[in-house]
């Protein structure tokens, strides 16, 4: 789907179930992560992230349209257009719209395990962070440090 078609399904759900026009732009943004849409107050754009259809399907891409919509107008009505506030909350029940975005699959990050050991007591301790071994010490004997092992993976 492109930005031309989301544009012209959020304009007819709009029509359809809010019986109101939609005059401003609605288009996939990527960067968003962790939420289905936003709904931009300064423009009155509205941002749909393009896994909603990716991952998901075309019923769930609705329900998150329906709830950025309702952010839309209420705001240019001048009532409760936030998730905490009563307006919302009755206008997205009326419409169906879902209140929250479906997760995504969890994406696992490679993480580093570095083992470092002091060189003077021999303490073997790991983290995730590298040590500038120039500035630091042992904690414990006040030692040189050493990089031992380097371990990628997922953890």
């Amino acid at each position: 789907m492109t930005d031309n078609e989301l544009q012209k399904l959020v304009t007819d759900i709009s029509l359809t179930t809010f019986h109101q026009p939609f005059k401003h732009r609605a288009f996939f943004n990527s960067r968003l992560r962790t939420t289905g849409g936003r709904y931009q107050l300064q423009s009155h754009d509205i941002d749909i992230n393009p896994r909603m259809l990716t991952e998901h399907d075309m019923t769930t891409l609705i329900g998150v349209v329906k709830h950025e919509l309702c952010h839309y107008h209420l705001h240019l009505h001048h009532l409760g257009y936030q998730h905490r506030d009563r307006d919302f909350k009755k206008l997205l029940s009326q419409v169906g719209g879902l209140r929250y975005a479906p997760a995504g699959p969890k994406t696992r990050r490679k993480k580093t395990i570095l083992t470092y050991q002091c060189q003077d007591c021999g303490l073997v301790f790991q983290r995730q962070r590298h040590i500038n071994l120039q500035k630091y010490r042992c904690g414990r004997c006040r030692g040189k440090l050493h990089l031992i092992q380097e371990t990628h993976g997922v953890f």
